[in-house]
């Protein structure tokens, strides 16, 4: 397994931050395995996918680097620098230009775990790679950053409320598969039997995305750690959790989202970014869901978190069974049988 040494003060001195280029760089992975996990991704997959792969045909070039930067077990380091705080796609991708062609061709040699082919040896392999991350931004995800940027920053949340009533060991642990703490100053990054890294005393950085199923760590040596995970549960869909049909006239329709939403706590910050509304329309749907005792509030440290109570959940439950049945008998919305009705 590969662990990172890491002390107390950079532990405690480290951050999540949210990146255009790691999210690009994710959404790239998604291209390139084009399948993807949830209905949001499938869908946005079916409206990209075909442009991207014309995009790589008209390139001989291009297409085997994409191949052999994201490798087998090991992505080329010049691909992902780490990310830092408040940096715009603009001046993230330009350090990946910024790369000598050299090491690039280094960084490869090392993804493909073999020699690079012919194809990859020439001098201008670290402006190819910025062009095809600003295709994949300009093309696929900037359309979108604004709900994604909501999304990203709602996980960030999320992970600060559970760092302050868990501790560091419960967040790392629910990071990402094949990562979780060991104790004696050991983070554990991945399955693969790297080298042990000593990091204390570097800035180390924690990146949500939101495309599932990806995930790597990156470093500037000595300087820079960042481990980039999926965002958890409903944020990571293609949008805000869909309320069944039932709840909306029976509720409102933003009450009923809102209400879906509350699988697992979320504080009214966290509700905003998801929703996109402000502050004090999502307070007032909560305040009338409280009072029809449909969710509960409880603090987290120094957040107030809403979940849903057993009578929400039995709601919510019961219309998404309704729905379903509706959907197997021919969308003529009777439902038979011991189904529960609204």
């Amino acid at each position: 397994m590969g662990w990172w040494q890491v002390n107390a003060d950079t532990l405690a001195g480290s951050r999540f931050v949210v990146s255009p280029l790691a999210e690009t760089f994710a959404s790239l992975k998604l291209l390139h395995a084009g399948t993807g996990t949830h209905p949001g991704e499938r869908a946005w997959l079916a409206d990209r996918l075909p442009a991207y792969r014309a995009e790589l045909a008209r390139d001989p070039v291009t297409a085997p680097l994409v191949r052999a930067g994201l490798g087998e077990e090991w992505i080329a380091d010049f691909l992902t620098p780490a990310p830092r705080a408040g940096e715009s796609f603009a001046e993230e991708v330009a350090r990946v230009r910024a790369v000598d062609p050299a090491a690039a061709r280094a960084h490869l040699v090392l993804s493909l775990r073999g020699p690079l082919p012919a194809a990859l040896d020439r001098d201008d392999l670290p402006d190819r790679a910025a062009d095809l991350l600003t295709y994949v931004w300009e093309e696929t995800v900037r359309p979108d950053w604004e709900r994604r940027r909501r999304v990203l920053e709602a996980d960030v949340l999320a992970r600060t409320a559970q760092l302050g009533q868990s501790g560091w060991a419960a967040v790392l642990d629910a990071l990402r598969p094949g990562m979780r703490w060991l104790g004696g100053n050991r983070l554990q990054v991945n399955l693969h039997e790297y080298p042990p890294r000593e990091i204390s005393g570097a800035r180390l950085v924690f990146v949500p995305v939101t495309p599932q199923r990806v995930g790597w760590v990156a470093w500037e040596e000595g300087a820079r750690y960042a481990v980039v995970y999926p965002c958890s549960g409903v944020l990571a869909g293609g949008g805000p959790a869909a309320a069944p049909a039932a709840l909306g006239p029976l509720l409102g329709t933003v009450r009923a989202h809102v209400l879906a939403l509350l699988d697992s706590p979320m504080s009214t910050t966290q509700l905003c970014a998801v929703t996109g509304r402000p502050l004090g329309s999502v307070g007032r749907h909560l305040k009338v869901l409280l009072d029809a005792g449909l969710v509960r509030r409880g603090r987290a440290g120094r957040s107030v978190l809403y979940t849903r109570t057993a009578a929400g959940e039995v709601l919510v439950r019961a219309a998404e069974q309704r729905e379903a049945c509706s959907v197997r008998g021919g969308g003529d919305g009777k439902v038979s049988g011991d189904s529960i009705r609204l």
